[in-house]
């Protein structure tokens, strides 16, 4: 029975790239979720997990990221493969060669590309011409390595997913809230989006959620009002106003100022402490300790965004362990569709 399971799990996996979580089956996330948290353990505990020695991996950034690239590194490092990191200054896509062409080079090169960047057409057509799996570290639509590791923290701190609620407070319409409603509808989550009704989430994406949640039980909400949207939250999230490259900021401060994740916001909730915490994908402006976030105090007058600092450090606080969970989640993705073994059941840790 065990050989069966392992095999089983092989062949769904290898090959496969991971683009958006709904290419996914529900059960599918969820077992990669707990992947995360196994090869969590085999770090802590110190123990070798190479599964992609010998492997090239081509990294691909025409977005620059902190956190997306050191966890992508880290964890080729981590599983025993080679990465080669190529900014934007050091790519062609679409430029001086079609996305089509550089995808059948690298392809013939590497083992297994990961890319970041804009049009999530561009992540697609890597997929679809290079042969071998691409992983979407964001797009301007999806940003699904992020999901693995946001509900793998939430199942961390709470031991489940299904019957949880997570209040997404900020911009509506952008690649993190579209992926946790998403998401979360897939694993059972309810999903509430605080936001302007002029920030409503994409007609699309809902309609993907609601086919979801029919299965899952999800009970979504989208609002502007804050009161309702938050209360019995487990989790306030947000994310920044304006992603970064943007300079919209008059409009959106405009917009967002009320909405600002500050601990009225939190005891909002009526969740009782224990089983509330806060998460941010990170970078946030919730001081005035950054270039940007100075920029806009003066321009502004507001030293705090869409956080406060008081949160942002307080017991509810679980953004650093979100973001060391991008390294665990991201292991998870790459040894299941590239590893060329048999994947350990999480029902079998430590046998």
């Amino acid at each position: 029975m065990r050989g069966k399971k392992m095999k089983y799990l092989q062949n769904v996996f290898q090959g496969r790239s991971f683009l958006d979580c709904k290419d996914y089956t529900p059960a599918e996330i969820e077992y990669l979720i707990d992947f995360a948290l196994h090869l969590k353990e085999l770090k802590r505990e110190h123990i070798p997990h190479e599964y992609l020695k010998g492997k090239n991996i081509a990294l691909l950034f025409e977005k620059s990221s902190t956190r997306t690239r050191s966890a992508f590194v880290v964890a080729c490092n981590d599983l025993g493969a080679n990465p080669e990191y190529m900014g934007a200054g050091e790519i062609h896509l679409g430029k001086k060669e079609s996305v089509k062409d550089t995808a059948k080079v690298l392809g013939r090169m590497f083992d297994g590309i990961e890319y970041r960047g804009f049009a999530q057409k561009d992540v697609e057509d890597l997929a679809k011409y290079s042969g071998v799996p691409v992983w979407n570290g964001l797009t301007d639509k999806w940003h699904p390595t992020q999901m693995l590791a946001d509900f793998m923290t939430i199942k961390e701190k709470f031991g489940h997913l299904k019957g949880l609620t997570l209040a997404y407070v900020g911009d509506g319409r952008d690649n993190v809230a579209d992926s946790l409603l998403v998401a979360g509808s897939m694993l059972g989550v309810n999903i509430h989006i605080v936001t302007p009704k002029p920030l409503f989430t994409h007609q699309d994406v809902q309609a993907i959620a609601e086919k979801f949640a029919k299965d899952s039980g999800s009970q979504n909400l989208i609002t502007d009002d804050i009161q309702q949207g938050v209360k019995g939250a487990n989790v306030i999230y947000t994310d920044v106003w304006v992603s970064m490259g943007e300079n919209d900021w008059s409009e959106r401060i405009k917009l967002l100022k009320p909405y600002t994740v500050n601990m009225k916001m939190m005891k909002a909730t009526g969740t009782p402490d224990d089983q509330l915490i806060f998460m941010h994908c990170l970078p946030a402006f919730h001081d005035r300790s950054t270039v940007v976030g100075e920029e806009i105090y003066q321009k502004y007058g507001l030293s705090e965004m869409e956080v406060t600092d008081e949160v942002f450090n307080s017991k509810y606080a679980w953004q650093f362990t979100e973001a060391e969970n991008r390294l665990h989640s991201i292991k998870a993705i790459m040894a299941a569709t590239l590893g060329n073994l048999f994947i350990p059941s999480v029902n079998e840790r430590g046998n």
